[in-house]
């Protein structure tokens, strides 16, 4: 029979090896589900137009899949510094639009105890000035007023022009494709200063939700862009996912596929996720509304099995 004096020590040994082993417990579960989450990314990932807004000309919303999957996975530290029209030298230089300061540098929001980190980021290198993506939409919506039935926004981009050798319609260098081919390196050096920064985090690339269909013939009478233009620009959004899983596969990070789970409701389909030129529902046009965040979340969470 145990002394007084021996239980009391064999109690506090039991207790103590519970603490440590709850405390062991804890911080595996919490390494497994990124208690220490920062989102890093552009318009998409803010999820802009999406109540509640903050950030001023970030627009960033707290109902993005950043906020959705930090919830989900009980974060214990959420860190959200993604804005609007951000390309990928936001991530490591301060965003000006409009000569305004918006945001600071995004990267300098990783620590060295960061355990994940997701990123959106690479739509608005498609554009040349401040606007990024939207000068894309604003191009087509206005080569659609003039140009209904042909391929006005590929025109620009893909310098279309009459051969009057050939007595055809070409095409030339793609502008589009080259910038998304530019964009490149300069995502794949910020994954490498990510996992510099963060060395023990996972770090998700999010590609872009299926903003226009497959079937250009959906968009019929839906959207200000012409059938031709839908068929063009649905290729362009196909080469710049598979642009950020290819840097994605070579940087050590998990590129994460949010077409294939919003395909179908897209803005020209009859329930969006992605809203068009007149949202129905809170969103920026051709940006995903509240539905489309969760459903970007919900792809975010499943990679992380």
């Amino acid at each position: 029979m145990l002394s007084p004096a021996r239980k009391l020590v064999s109690l506090l040994v039991t207790s103590l090896t519970l603490v440590l082993t709850l405390a062991l417990t804890t911080s595996d579960a919490n390494a497994a589900t990124g208690s220490r989450y920062v989102a890093l990314g552009d318009s998409y990932a803010a999820g802009a137009g999406v109540p509640g807004q903050s950030a001023g000309l970030c627009l960033r919303s707290d109902h993005n899949y950043g906020h959705l999957v930090a919830a989900a996975l009980h974060s214990t530290s959420y860190t959200d510094v993604t804005c609007s029209a951000a390309k990928v030298k936001a991530m490591t230089s301060a965003q000006y639009d409009a000569f305004i300061r918006v945001n600071d540098p995004q990267l300098n929001a990783l620590r060295a105890d960061t355990d994940l980190v997701t990123v959106g980021i690479g739509g608005n290198d498609l554009g040349v000035g401040d606007l990024g993506v939207g000068e894309i939409i604003a191009t087509c919506i206005a080569g659609a007023v003039v140009n209904p039935f042909g391929t006005p926004c590929r025109d620009v981009y893909n310098h279309g022009h009459w051969s009057w050798s050939s007595w055809s319609w070409e095409y030339g260098n793609d502008d589009l494709a080259d910038r998304i081919a530019g964009a490149a390196p300069q995502l794949a050096d910020v994954l490498a200063r990510i996992h510099a920064k963060s060395p023990g985090a996972k770090v998700l690339v999010v590609g872009y939700p299926s903003v226009l269909p497959e079937n250009s013939s959906d968009c019929l009478g839906r959207q200000p862009v012409t059938t031709g233009d839908v068929t063009y620009l649905h290729g362009v959004l196909g080469r710049l996912n598979a642009m950020l899983a290819a840097t994605a596969a070579a940087g050590g990070a998990t590129y994460v596929d949010t077409a294939g789970p919003t395909r179908g409701h897209d803005a020209c389909s009859a329930s969006p996720w992605i809203e068009g030129a007149l949202p129905g529902s809170p969103a920026v046009p051709f940006h995903p509304n509240a539905k489309g965040e969760q459903v970007m979340a919900q792809a975010v969470l499943a990679a992380l099995k």
